[in-house]
């Protein structure tokens, strides 16, 4: 989908559709009565008809309207005054499912004038084009026939001379966003039989050779036993597959800036090893990899905007199998920092080959690290599928994830990690155990964790509830948190 930004008057553009609002109770805005006004009140003898209330996400079609240059005028509803974030979601995800149905190659869309709560005119336009571009996401690689290819090839954004610069920059960034969080669905709706850890680093290397500013190395297991990464290694022993961890470091701000770095949980699928797990939606686990997916997708789209930052990008990928040769309740790893871990549960994994990760992402002296995975079921029932579970060892960092995710309309909710939910994790054999009994299961692998992030800012996203869509035909990656983790770098870059 190609996005443009003009500043016209609406009634003289030549396009397939013209998309206009109309307020509940019939309201006409400004835009819409300027058009109305050009066909001489065609649109306001419509509406007295009754055929559209103004309620948010209601549409009409209208052909042919005299003194108009646009094939079709679209008009949806946008409801009571001001909307929130969600009911202008709304409102655009009803223009494009009209749209959608209609022959037209292009649509022009003057929605300038809808307030948005908490939103200038910047941040309307990149929730607009973030939702039609996401909006617009098909995954049909695998499928032997596919979808009749849609008309619809170009959107222009309507915008007042004033506006236009802020528009233009809300649309580069949201399509920036949205092709990173296409980048992420695409990975994380592969099979697992493909989408393995050696793919995914094929997948680095890719992007590297596509960047000059961009460096990968790849360690593979015999470079990760000679750093004493026992715990990264435990997880992936049982599996054909061989584990990798994935170094991309990005170089877009000066030398001697020091980086932010993106840790990735990349379980490419999970069993739950020998604490197998059981076998409905266990095809859902090559979701698992969301966590690495969504750095991918961040990493692509600061590529693409060429931030003014430096970023490290480590991705943790293994395969969690049960064999003659995997890990076993009770077994004992000595970990990347030295700390001894009593396995209890080989389902409690992700946070194994995070804990090593998290220890390598010290060489990098970072100013901040955030970790990203699907970590714990505990999460989807704390905070349900809209909102990801957020921890970490620093209120600022913290703070200014919150606020991101909030700019982004993509949000987090703290959860505590006070001292006394380490005494779960105790172990009679170990340093400390991998799991910490039913109780907070989404806090105790964050205590886990910060255990192994003592010497930096360090913040931990869980993203089981938020990463992916179960069952029925809507079932798919879901692309976040990339909007949440690219606005936190994108205000990191005006710092």
């Amino acid at each position: 989908m190609e996005f443009l930004v003009k500043s016209a008057r609406p009634e003289t553009l030549r396009t397939a559709t013209l998309v206009l609002t109309v307020g509940e109770g019939r309201k006409l805005g400004e835009i819409a009565k300027a058009v109305d006004s050009a066909s001489g009140g065609a649109i306001a003898t419509l509406l007295k008809r009754g055929d559209l209330a103004g309620k948010v996400g209601q549409t009409l079609l209208l052909h042919g309207l005299p003194g108009v240059k646009a094939e079709r005028v679209l008009l949806v509803g946008s409801g009571k005054g001001e909307l929130s974030d969600r009911q202008y979601r709304k409102m655009v995800s009803a223009v494009l499912a009209s749209l959608k149905g209609l022959g037209g190659k292009d649509a022009a869309l003057a929605l300038d004038d809808q307030a948005v709560k908490g939103r200038d005119t910047y941040g309307k336009a990149r929730l607009l084009v973030e939702t039609l571009a996401d909006g617009s996401y098909v995954f049909e690689r695998f499928k032997s026939q596919k979808s009749d290819p849609r008309a619809l090839q170009k959107i222009t954004l309507l915008a007042g001379k004033e506006q236009q610069a802020d528009v233009e920059r809300g649309s580069a960034h949201a399509q920036a966003i949205a092709n990173g969080m296409a980048f992420t669905r695409d990975l994380g709706n592969l099979p697992p039989n493909l989408c393995h850890p050696s793919f995914l680093a094929e997948q680095a290397r890719e992007l590297a050779k596509a960047h000059k500013n961009l460096k990968v190395e790849i360690l593979d297991e015999k470079k990760l036993a000679s750093l004493g990464a026992g715990a990264f290694l435990a997880v992936a022993q049982g599996s054909e597959q061989p584990p990798r961890m994935i170094v991309l470091n990005y170089q877009g701000g000066a030398k001697d800036d020091k980086p932010f770095a993106l840790v990735g949980k990349g379980i490419t699928f999970d069993t739950g090893g020998i604490s197998i797990k059981p076998a409905a939606n266990m095809d859902e686990m090559k979701y698992d990899m969301c966590g690495a997916a969504s750095v991918l997708g961040t990493l692509k789209a600061v590529l693409e905007l060429q931030l003014p930052i430096n970023l490290v990008c480590l991705l943790a990928c293994a395969e969690n199998m049960p064999s003659g040769r995997a890990t076993r309740p009770g077994d004992i790893v000595t970990t990347m920092s030295g700390q001894t871990v009593e396995i209890l549960n080989t389902d409690a994994e992700g946070r194994l080959v995070l804990c090593d990760t998290l220890t390598y992402a010290e060489r990098f002296k970072p100013q901040a690290v955030i970790d990203i995975a699907t970590l714990t079921g505990a999460c989807i029932v704390a905070l349900g599928s809209n909102t990801s579970g957020l921890m970490g060892n620093n209120d600022t960092l913290v703070r200014q994830l919150l606020k991101a995710g909030e700019h982004a309309d993509d949000r987090a909710w703290q959860l505590p990690l006070f001292e006394e939910y380490q005494e779960q994790l105790d172990s009679p054999f170990a340093d400390i155990a991998n799991i910490g009994g039913p109780k907070a299961g989404t806090i105790t692998a964050g205590c886990f964790l910060s255990r192994f992030a003592k010497n930096y800012h360090w913040a931990h996203l869980d993203i089981a509830g938020t990463a992916w869509i179960s069952g029925g035909k809507e079932k798919g990656a879901t692309g976040r948190p990339v909007p949440l983790l690219t606005q936190y770098l994108l205000e990191r870059a005006k710092a």
